[in-house]
C-alpha cells in the first residue's frame, strides 16, 4: 500500500528538470538515505544525484541544427574584418543614395559590430 502511494506521487510530480532547487533538495532528502551536503548543492548537482538514485539514464540530445546568424562568421581575422567593414561602407553609401533608411540602419549596425570585434581581437 505504501509503495503504491509512493509510485502515484512520483507519477504526479513534475519532471526533475522543471523542479526548483528547494523541491529538488526535499526530494533528495526523502529519497536518498544518509545523504549529506544537500543544502549546499546547486541544481545541476542535485539533478545528477536524483537521476542516479532513480536510475534515470540521460540520453544525449539529437544533433541540433546550428542557428544561422546574420553577419560575418566569427572566425574572421582582423584584416578580413576590416575589409568587410570597407565593403559594407560602400554598400551603405549606395543604399543611402537609393533612400532605403531601414537597410542603411542594418548595415550601420553590422559595421559597428565588426568594429567592436576588431577591437576585441586586437
Amino acid at each position: 500500500m505504501a509503495e503504491e502511494l509512493k509510485m502515484d506521487e512520483q507519477q504526479n510530480e513534475k519532471p526533475l528538470d522543471k523542479m526548483t532547487v528547494v523541491e529538488l533538495r526535499e526530494a533528495a532528502k526523502a529519497e536518498i538515505p544518509g545523504i549529506s551536503g544537500v543544502t549546499g548543492m546547486k541544481k545541476d548537482q542535485l539533478l545528477e544525484i536524483l537521476k542516479e538514485a532513480r536510475d534515470i539514464v540521460e540520453e544525449a540530445p539529437a544533433k541540433q541544427m546550428k542557428k544561422k546568424t546574420a553577419g560575418p562568421p566569427k572566425e574572421m581575422s582582423v584584416k578580413e574584418m576590416k575589409q568587410e567593414i570597407g565593403r559594407l561602407r560602400t554598400e551603405r553609401e549606395s543604399v543611402r543614395q537609393e533612400g532605403d533608411k531601414k537597410r542603411v540602419n542594418i548595415i550601420s549596425r553590422r559595421i559597428n559590430r565588426l568594429k567592436k570585434m576588431t577591437r576585441r581581437a586586437a
